[in-house]
């Protein structure tokens, strides 16, 4: 897991799906996760505490999809790249 996700937050995982426009079922299947898991994450306000492998297969299957995050200490980012398509 790199610097940009170490701190991957709730908010962070909601706004990415909403770019995407991706439910959480898909973003489960998606990162090979539970539905519950997806849940349980995305209801957490800050930094999400989870196992790393978990949160490493989230932030590989945005990345796949071409979302980027950016944490800082006062904000934090969710970005699409142009040349990345929804599903």
């Amino acid at each position: 897991m790199d610097h940009q996700t170490a701190g991957l937050s709730g908010e962070q995982i909601r706004a990415a799906r909403a770019i995407l426009r991706m439910d959480q079922a898909a973003l489960a299947r998606g990162a090979g996760l539970s539905l519950e898991t997806i849940k349980r994450l995305e209801g957490m306000r800050g930094p999400v505490e989870a196992n790393t492998r978990t949160v490493a297969a989230i932030a590989a299957e945005f990345q796949r999809l071409g979302v980027g995050f950016d944490s800082r200490e006062k904000a934090v980012g969710v970005w699409l790249y142009e040349t990345a398509s929804a599903n």
